[in-house]
């Protein structure tokens, strides 16, 4: 068991983090972070769990960007400049930066220090408690095989669809090996529709380009510095400055989707290639962006909406037929990808907590759209809805 490495390349991760660390690196290189493991399932963790946890932390430490890795970023990410590359290049994870205890069947873990450090844990952390809690528990999946029918099943029912499917599931996955063999199965039946996976070490061994922009934690940390008033506007704006177009798709609910409606100046929608939904009512979205863009005279229709709120077919098809006609749907796709063989999956988080925009430790907030998927501490979720007047 110990010799296994579950992480083995510093590229496992979702491209998001790397846009958003160059962002960091560029405009807030002193920035601190603290992030923490939120256990929302109530999943029970076997014995002597956080020991074994920690040894695949501690192969983390090895891992480095290799030459042709860097090649393929340079091929297919061309608006990460050489000098974030150079950074990537030298950068390797400090175990140091997570604390992590057990207490009875639950445990407890914190990440602390350069918000342009330790942005990279998150995911990969995500993924090995995902992968080591089905091994320990000793969860048996479905074979390959079924995972194979399955996914054809659902590949054929978005074909039909004629929609655009993308892979975000790497947070939660069942494991490397299942998320591998879903790629596979995508590349070969969904060349026509499937827009790619936002694993970037998986889209490098397909030879694809890795999709995603931003997080929320982009714009919490942007709150803690600037208020929650603006903290969508700014972060937008930062956005462009960073990237002058290109990673052009906005997240729109992390204080809720009306008061980033109020952000999304005439200025921001034209030149945001879209928004993501990632919470609450999707056909009230839709309403609302389709309002939002006729108010400034844009046509909702060359607009795009990447919906990524735990997703299946079944919500895919009846979103996309609400859409037709009216504004351009793409689904990014998670847990029904990558965990869906016959186990329970996990529901587990990992959130920034608190920030140092300035001089001092800031509790950060996420709001959401609905309450379940709200985050940080109760006394400040109260002070920022009252801000804005929610």
């Amino acid at each position: 068991m110990s010799n296994f490495s579950i992480i083995s390349s510093i590229l496992d991760n979702d491209f998001y983090k790397f846009t958003m660390q160059n962002a960091v690196i560029k405009l807030f290189p002193s920035a601190k972070a603290k992030y923490e493991f939120i256990n929302r399932g109530k999943h029970s963790f076997p014995k002597n769990f956080v020991q074994i946890l920690k040894e695949n932390l501690n192969k983390m430490a090895y891992l480095k960007l290799s030459n042709e890795e860097r090649i393929y970023l340079e091929k297919y990410c061309p608006y990460l400049d050489s000098s974030y590359l150079d950074f990537l290049n030298k950068y390797q994870y400090n175990p140091k930066e997570v604390s992590i205890y057990q207490k009875g069947k639950n445990i407890k873990m914190n990440i602390e220090g350069l918000w342009s450090r330790t942005i990279l844990w998150e995911v990969p952390l995500m993924a090995i408690i995902s992968e080591l809690y089905y091994k320990l528990t000793g969860s048996k999946r479905i074979s390959d095989k079924k995972i194979i029918i399955l996914t054809k099943e659902k590949l054929k029912k978005y074909k039909n669809l004629q929609v655009k499917i993308g892979e975000y599931g790497t947070r939660r996955r069942y494991s490397y090996q299942v998320h591998k063999l879903i790629l596979e199965i995508l590349m070969e039946e969904g060349s026509s529709f499937f827009m790619g996976s936002s694993n970037v070490h998986l889209s490098h061994i397909f030879s694809i380009k890795p999709i995603g922009t931003q997080g929320h934690e982009w714009i919490m940390f942007h709150a803690a510095k600037y208020g929650f008033n603006i903290a969508d506007r700014i972060a937008m704006e930062n956005w462009l400055n960073i990237y002058s177009g290109n990673l052009g798709i906005a997240l729109s609910d992390t204080y809720t989707s009306s008061v980033f409606f109020k952000n999304f100046n005439k200025k921001l929608s034209d030149f945001f290639q879209g928004i993501r939904h990632d919470s609450g009512d999707p056909i009230f979205f839709v309403q609302e962006a389709i309002k939002h863009y006729k108010k400034f005279q844009i046509n909702p229709i060359k607009k795009k909406i990447i919906f990524s709120d735990n997703l299946n077919p079944c919500k895919v098809a009846y979103i996309s037929s609400f859409c037709k006609n009216k504004i351009n749907p793409c689904f990014g796709i998670g847990t029904n990808f990558t965990n869906d063989v016959g186990v329970p999956s996990m529901n587990i988080v990992i959130k920034m907590v608190r920030a140092i925009p300035e001089k001092k430790w800031i509790s950060v907030v996420k709001l959401s759209n609905v309450k379940e998927k709200s985050t940080g501490k109760k006394n400040m979720i109260f002070l920022a809805k009252k801000i804005l007047h929610l």
